[in-house]
């Protein structure tokens, strides 16, 4: 079977649209077409809605055919984690019922999309409260990693439905959010592209809060160039998605500051994990990219003084007992477990880990100032079976090896973006992780894209997934 043309990228299809080869209308009636096919097996979806996708995509056509262009992104399906609000949809944020109605208000990056012209075709899952970076849900089942055609892996959290939801080609862009890894968990394990902003840059208002401190919107897309383009589109520094994509492309690897770092990061990856991530270095390497080095035990310090410290369970809880305390009886015991440990952190304990943190953040920016990116893999680990985190014992060994490498980003108060590479010992993908200084955004993206085309994307790397293959 030969590619629709929604397999090629945004601005492909951005610029047959104008050309008249295609429409939004046909790109969301392909993407419900693809859901159709595999939405029951993988359940990337909370909710779906194909209807009012289509009128959506109808007005989109509408206003090209008047001469109206809002850009890169119009017409194009986007999926949002079941933790953003969108009007006229129910957010659960994960939960087993419905949040109240405030939950339904748009924040910044939602009426970002909607000005570009994203058609949004549902709510993705969740963990509950986005507290977890495996990604199952007691209340509503764990989405299906189509990588493994026997088994049910998990595919990552706490966007767990985000990266499902571009492999089954029902979305080009899959909103979700980080707090410890849960844009690149999810991307890196289902083999996609996922983007974490510094802290800060993008709003976090109309999107249900895990932590105040460390909460980052993010894409997931299929590649690099889309990544760049849903940037463009959100950004408020930007919001012209061709412009921004102009602006990066054309980075040369021999102009690349690369680092890689022997501490933290490399520790106990599951067979091929290293391997595949070593394997793209010494591509980028024989292309011209100069491979430096960098100490930096800020990561391993950082992250372990926000699980001293509490910082996540304590913030979270705190929302969860001053707005809704009828809900924690209700939790899945995983998230519970976990949250219930933030009641026993003291204040002071809290405050010290805050401040130490952010004193290693600035050591860490500081290190970064003359590297353009530091090399790492994604997740260290191949993603688990759902059977074997069964329990809440189980289920916590194996999210200490799933957030291992992408904690410490978020503390460090860094931007990072993750890519596929290559297929670990079990056939799952392995991603290969890209940090950069805080702030540095536009030059991650840039070097990301120079990466990119020397490695190739996820479909010319890795292929389909199995579960995917029609």
């Amino acid at each position: 079977m030969s590619d629709h043309i929604l397999d090629g990228n945004i601005r492909d299809i951005a610029a047959a649209m104008r050309a008249g080869a295609t429409s939004a209308r046909a790109l969301v009636d392909e993407a419900s077409r693809r859901h159709d096919s595999f939405g029951a097996a993988l359940g990337a979806y909370k909710l779906w809605d194909n209807a009012r996708a289509r009128r959506e995509a109808g007005a989109c056509d509408e206003l090209l055919a008047g001469g109206y262009d809002a850009g890169a992104l119009m017409g194009m399906p986007i999926s949002l984690k079941d933790l953003y609000g969108v009007r006229g949809m129910p957010t659960f944020g994960g939960t087993p019922a419905e949040l109240p109605e405030k939950w339904r208000d748009e924040g910044p990056v939602t009426e970002a999309l909607r000005v570009a012209g994203g058609v949004i075709m549902g709510k993705t899952h969740t963990v509950e409260f986005a507290y977890g970076g495996v990604g199952t849900n007691a209340h509503w089942g764990a989405p299906v990693n189509p990588w493994d055609g026997g088994n049910h892996r998990v595919t990552g959290g706490s966007s767990s439905g985000a990266g499902v939801s571009l492999n089954q080609g029902s979305a080009l862009v899959a909103m979700g959010t980080d707090t410890g890894g849960s844009v690149r968990i999810p991307a890196s394990v289902t083999g996609n592209v996922g983007l974490k902003p510094t802290i800060g840059r993008w709003s976090v208002e109309g999107i249900v809060p895990l932590s105040h401190s460390y909460d980052t919107p993010g894409p997931l897309t299929r590649n690099v160039t889309d990544s760049i383009l849903a940037f463009g589109a959100i950004d408020p520094a930007h919001r012209d998605a061709e412009a921004l994509f102009q602006s990066t492309d054309g980075a040369e690897l021999g102009d690349i500051n690369f680092a890689l770092c022997d501490e933290h990061f490399w520790r106990e990856c599951s067979p091929g994990i290293a391997e595949g991530v070593r394997q793209a270095v010494a591509e980028l390497s024989a292309k011209g990219a100069g491979i430096g080095s960098i100490s930096l035990p800020e990561a391993t310090l950082a992250r372990e003084s926000s699980l001293r410290g509490g910082i996540f369970g304590a913030e979270g809880q705190s929302f969860i007992e001053e707005h809704y305390p009828e809900r924690l009886d209700t939790l899945d015991p995983n998230v519970a477990e976990r949250f219930a440990a933030g009641r026993d952190i003291t204040a002071i304990e809290y405050l010290k880990a805050i401040r130490r943190i952010h004193g290693f953040a600035r050591i860490a920016n500081d290190k970064l100032r003359h590297i353009d990116v530091l090399i790492t893999p994604t997740v260290a680990v191949t993603p688990p079976t759902v059977e074997e985190v069964a329990d809440v014992e189980t289920y916590k060994h194996h999210l200490g090896h799933m957030t291992q490498n992408t904690h410490p980003v978020n503390l460090l108060e860094l931007c990072a973006i993750t890519m596929p590479v290559a297929l670990d010992g079990a056939g799952m993908p392995v991603g290969l992780q890209l940090i950069a200084r805080g702030g540095r955004e536009e030059r991650l993206l840039a070097v990301a894209l120079a990466c990119e085309k020397v490695l190739g994307t996820a479909r010319q790397r890795l292929g389909k997934p199995p579960r995917c293959a029609e």
